[in-house]
């Protein structure tokens, strides 16, 4: 038990006061005396009470050498008659004579003392360390704040009281929050992280507003912070400011606020979001500009450019051009190679050697993706084929800047198929049904098993759920929906929509998938709601009264979480008619955004020619190389070379409304998604259900 008894503290109490009654009665001028550092020392005699420290001692050391020693030193006599035991103040006696060790202080130095008498040391140390007040922190923060107003550099203070400079900038800046709310901290009405959070800005106004303006469940330190700089661009996530790069944006007059107590490279946010995104745009254009000079029909520069964006696009062929001497002798030696380290690989693996066939498949590896490499720089299109087709310069989420390049329009990939078929003899009456073909086998799926279409359509829920959550008044429209056809039309859908919205929370995605726990889209949802459920009170009484008082627009903002997890898309087979279509429409679904094929989460459960199907798709040049190898080596390589490629399975490409959405390119796409955000945030439910 850490408790002290009512009977130990009265026992130290009067104690003490006997002290300091003992010690005033006392002629300070006969008790108080000057000794040589060198005369003291700090023996294990047991009267010091403290024994535990709270400031390591060169960093007293520092403070002393800066201010001087500010309280002296309670010494006995020692036995031997020459010097004095120190026993109150042995963290002060190591710090001077740390000091004298480092020559920055005289080894006789003369050193304040009180003399006491060898029976009361016990009861001195005691007095010394008891009768302490500790200040209170917004005392410290306005005497920092007094220290720079007399003239102090922050520098000076920072090695007067051994800190670092930002941490008596943290202080000045909570020396600075509002009057009112420095009373309620003082009053333990504010908690020192909400007061952090508030210090964010320096206007008493907006401090005061963001906390007294908002309910009690809502002054966490995270809202408060949020509610200050909801007009404002965090650097450290949005991809805009990586690219353009904070200095550039600086140095174009764009203002910055800085939370001094953000850890690591948080804490700073712009205030000039149009000039971003026209430094941005600049910058963009000075790169289509290079891409244009590369002989493009046509070149557009769009900050965000999604993977549905660009599936409007046909990809235009290439030519691979006849390597040179060199060329042709490395492609030559690296086959070799390969095909030295496979036999290898196939006798390891028949010996049961582990340790061998990893080094070796982890060498053949390396010597595919050189000789990839090798191919990828032999790829090229032709000048007819540029003459028709474009790129587009984008942004990634990385802040980094993406080049799409052979991008085809429909018209534009149609004239260059007809042209190649004529060149080749045939009609352009044959041309046509070629066409029509080609888009009928582009509309079948893969041959696939349930279980792997009930996998991956449980990761499209997931997906779907997580975008639902962000799109406020998709969610409303969803449920009002269901509604209408319940109530209104006498519809027999009732608690199983169309749209894939069920009425229940749903429950099963970790059965249909194991990896879905931990995939992107379950993970953010998850931090979503955990986000929201610590904002809410938990009494069904007082949930309600907060939800009365919310405004309407976050209102319809945490619906849409809640509406998040009754999306259910989950088939048990693979089809082209994927339910909730024209949700996954509305909300701009983007699979490539939330899952990415890899070797066990899809490729290891189709077959081998369905595999080399899909790698032909997003690395034609590959597939006869990947023919040669095993299954799983296949699923593994495939893997590789589909990442980053942006390419998906069938079934997450065959939605039944796509064909009766108007065609738009990246630029519309972006424009419509800000109308659509900008809606959600500003109008209310009533514009919404209209």
């Amino acid at each position: 038990m850490n408790a002290v008894t009512h009977a130990e503290t009265s026992a130290v109490n009067t104690a003490s006061t006997t002290a300091v009654n003992m010690l005033q009665a006392a002629d300070p001028s006969k008790n108080m005396i000057l000794v040589p550092l060198s005369q003291l020392v700090l023996r294990p005699t047991g009267r010091n009470v403290r024994k535990t420290p709270r400031m390591s001692i060169p960093e007293l050391a520092a403070s002393i050498q800066r201010v001087g020693l500010l309280q002296n030193l309670i010494v006995i006599p020692a036995a031997d008659g020459e010097h004095y035991e120190v026993v109150a103040g042995g963290r002060r006696l190591a710090a001077l004579k740390l000091l004298a060790k480092k020559h920055r202080l005289a080894k006789d130095w003369e050193v304040p003392c009180l003399l006491v008498a060898d029976g009361t040391a016990r009861t001195a140390s005691l007095t010394e360390n008891v009768q302490r007040e500790a200040m209170h922190p917004a005392d410290q923060f306005e005497a920092f704040a007094a220290l720079v107003a007399e003239g102090r550099p922050i520098e000076d203070i920072a090695a007067d009281f051994s800190v670092t400079p930002l941490v008596v900038q943290r202080r000045l800046k909570l020396a600075n929050v509002s009057p009112r709310l420095m009373a309620d901290y003082r009053a333990d009405a504010v908690t020192l992280d909400q007061l952090m959070a508030l210090s964010i800005t320096d206007d008493h106004a907006s401090q005061d507003a963001a906390f007294y303006d908002a309910p009690q469940w809502q002054r966490s330190p995270s809202a408060l912070r949020e509610r200050l700089t909801e007009r404002e661009t965090d650097a450290y996530r949005h991809p805009l400011v990586r690219f353009v790069g904070l200095d550039t944006y600086e140095a174009a007059g764009g203002g910055i606020r800085c939370d001094l107590f953000a850890e690591g490279d948080a804490g700073v946010y712009l205030n000039d979001a149009a000039l971003l995104e026209r430094l941005a745009r600049d910058k963009l254009a000075c790169i289509a500009a290079e891409v244009t000079a590369e002989g493009w029909a046509w070149v557009d520069a769009a900050p965000a450019a999604t993977y549905a964006d660009l599936q409007a696009f046909q990809r235009a062929p290439r030519e691979r051009r006849e390597p040179g001497k060199r060329d042709a002798l490395r492609i030559e030696k690296l086959q070799a190679k390969m095909r030295e380290v496979a036999e290898a690989l196939d006798t390891a693996m028949e010996a049961e050697d582990e340790d061998k066939a990893e080094a070796l498949q982890e060498e053949g590896e390396v010597l595919g993706e050189q000789l990839q490499a090798l191919e990828d720089g032999l790829q090229g299109y032709a000048p007819s084929v540029k003459a028709a087709a474009g790129a587009i310069v984008t942004i990634d989420r990385n802040g980094e800047a993406v080049i799409h390049r052979g991008l085809l329009r429909e018209a534009e990939a149609k004239a260059l198929r007809t042209l190649e078929r004529l060149r080749q003899g045939f009609s352009g009456e044959d041309a046509e049904s070629d066409d029509e073909g080609d888009t009928a086998d582009e509309a079948q799926a893969p041959a696939m098993s349930d279980r792997l279409a009930q996998r991956l359509s449980a990761h499209r829920t997931a997906a779907l759920q997580i975008e639902v959550a962000r799109h406020p008044q998709a969610a409303l429209a969803a449920v009002v929906h269901g509604m209408v056809q319940t109530v209104l039309q006498g519809s027999h859908y009732g608690h199983d929509l169309p749209l894939g919205v069920r009425l229940t929370v749903q429950d099963r995605l970790e059965g249909m998938a194991p990896d879905w726990p931990e995939s992107p889209a379950a993970v953010a949802l998850r931090e979503l709601q955990q986000a929201w459920g610590g904002k809410l009170p938990e009494g069904s009484a007082e949930l309600f009264a907060a939800l009365l008082v919310m405004e309407q627009g976050e209102l319809v903002k945490l619906l849409a979480v809640c509406v998040a997890s009754t999306v259910d898309v989950v088939t048990p087979r693979a089809t082209p008619h994927q339910p909730g279509a024209k949700l996954a429409q509305a909300v701009g679904l983007d699979m490539a955004a939330w899952w990415q094929p890899s070797a066990e989460g899809y490729f290891k459960h189709v077959s081998k020619s369905v595999i080399l199907d899909a790698v032909g798709a997003f690395a034609p040049d590959s597939v006869n190389r990947l023919a040669k190898l095993k299954k799983a080596d296949i699923a593994s390589e495939a893997e590789r070379l589909a990442n980053g490629t942006g390419w998906m399975p069938a079934i997450f490409k065959a939605e039944d409304t796509q064909e009766d959405a108007p065609e738009e390119g990246p630029q519309d796409a972006q424009q419509d998604d800000a109308k659509e955000t900008a809606t959600v945030a500003d109008e209310p439910v009533e514009a919404l259900a209209a």
